[in-house]
């Protein structure tokens, strides 16, 4: 009889702990959800860019070859584990993660395509989005990254492109969290509203009025003396 009640306790005990294991894996934060999507593979690197409503952000990154993840989220407040719902109030800004290939594609070249992205002159935001959350950055995790991207940078502002001074800060990288399942690769799942609210947000429009393409070699140039 004692034997059986010692089973029947174990019993509950294991069907705790297993009802807690389950419960943690469900409730895993953002940061947790993404901590080990490819950055255990060889050569790997992160990159982390904020420059503005980031369903935008995530294409060109995704069209490089060598670039294994691209992700949108949160980071730079003050809260944790931010949602959709409360991270305007937190202080984050929207952002996308990039986990690429060293080898392949550089972290000169992810910065050559995020000054083609965006109008790093606006410190309001980011074309029709207002506000800080859609406001530029680029957050860096080690100094080749800054060195990187403080000569890029300042090779854009002398560039004559833009006739304001480049507002856009480059800041060590805080932790990322990312954002729920229905933003990623939202161009993809959502075509028909992604198009329609691009082609309304004047990003495009800038874009092209703007015309970079005449800074390429000097970047590049630039950017592997630094290297």
């Amino acid at each position: 009889m004692k034997a059986l009640n010692i089973l029947s306790v174990l019993c509950v005990v294991l069907a705790a702990a297993a009802t807690v294991w389950l419960w943690q894996g469900a409730h895993a934060t953002a940061e947790e959800r993404g901590a080990t999507m490819n950055h255990n593979q060889p050569n790997t690197e992160q990159a982390l860019f904020a420059g503005g409503c980031f369903w935008c952000m995530e294409k060109p990154f995704e069209q490089l070859a060598g670039v294994l993840s691209v992700e949108s989220g949160y980071a730079g407040g003050t809260t944790v584990n931010p949602t959709y719902e409360n991270y305007v109030g937190g202080g984050h800004i929207e952002v996308v993660r990039i986990v690429f290939d060293s080898t392949v594609v550089s972290y000169d070249k992810l910065l050559e395509v995020y000054w083609h992205q965006v109008n790093p002159t606006d410190s309001g935001g980011q074309f029709v989005d207002r506000g800080h959350t859609y406001t530029t950055a680029i957050f860096t995790y080690n100094q080749q990254q800054r060195a990187l991207a403080e000569a890029s940078k300042k090779l854009m502002g002398a560039s004559g492109i833009f006739k304001k001074p480049i507002v856009t800060p480059i800041l060590d990288a805080p932790i990322f969290y990312r954002a729920e399942e229905y933003h990623q690769d939202y161009y993809k799942k959502n075509p028909i509203r992604y198009n329609y609210y691009r082609s309304r947000s004047g990003r495009d429009d800038f874009l092209e009025a703007t015309d970079r393409k005449s800074t390429r070699p000097e970047l590049q140039s630039h950017l592997n003396l630094v290297c």
